[in-house]
């Protein structure tokens, strides 16, 4: 039987340029953009992809009914977590005045801080364009990535993770931040595996081979 790999569909994101990458990296598995409960919980693999607010992004989770069903799925199915859905993972977020996220993973989101003492004037937020993330644990979704390479990032808030072993990528910006943090079946990444080229889609055929476990 195909598997098949859904993309939730909150209304935000790029959502169909995540789909037409994840079938150019694996042309045999099934693709679907969906806000259906019932397609959600059958699910083989689920990706959470996001740009934006925080706020909004679980306010259509909420609007669509998405919520107990996604944090019931996400226990056991696989799951992909991209920019905005890498953070809303989190605990907490200064977003929107401070929001609760899902609670996944413990730590908060914070926003990047220009500080003139430090010379890094000439930097600009948001963190936009390519950037190297080092390996900071051994992941099969890292698997034929070597470490260091670049993907492309565009945020202006970042994850800073409580526990230093579920933060599995690094990367410098300002400061060192959390790229990619894992735990079980969850993964996720700030930067956007399908706008980073070859690294990027060797990263989403990665989790499509995945069977869930670190």
């Amino acid at each position: 039987m195909m598997q098949k790999v859904v993309i939730v569909d909150v209304g935000s994101g790029n959502l169909f340029s995540v789909k037409n990458a994840i079938r150019t990296a694996s042309p045999d598995v099934e693709v679907v953009v969906s806000r259906s409960i019932d397609v959600i919980q059958n699910a083989d693999k689920l990706v959470l992809p996001g740009q934006g607010a925080m706020g909004s992004w679980l306010s259509g989770m909420n609007e669509n009914g998405l919520m107990q069903p996604l944090l019931a799925a996400t226990q056991h199915i696989p799951t992909l977590g991209i920019c905005l859905g890498m953070q809303v993972m989190m605990d907490f977020s200064e977003e929107d005045g401070g929001i609760k996220g899902l609670g996944f993973f413990p730590g908060s989101v914070t926003r990047f801080h220009l500080s003139e003492p430090l010379g890094i004037h000439s930097m600009k937020i948001p963190h936009m364009g390519w950037n190297r993330v080092a390996q900071r644990v051994d992941h099969p979704l890292w698997f034929k990535i070597d470490d260091g390479k670049r993907f492309y990032f565009v945020h202006s808030y970042y994850v800073k993770a409580d526990l230093s072993h579920q933060s599995v990528g690094e990367t410098n910006y300002i400061e060192k931040f959390c790229s990619a943090i894992a735990r079980d079946n969850l993964f996720a990444v700030q930067f956007h595996p399908e706008k980073s080229q070859q690294q990027g889609l060797q990263l989403l055929r990665n989790f499509v081979n995945w069977d869930g476990t670190p």
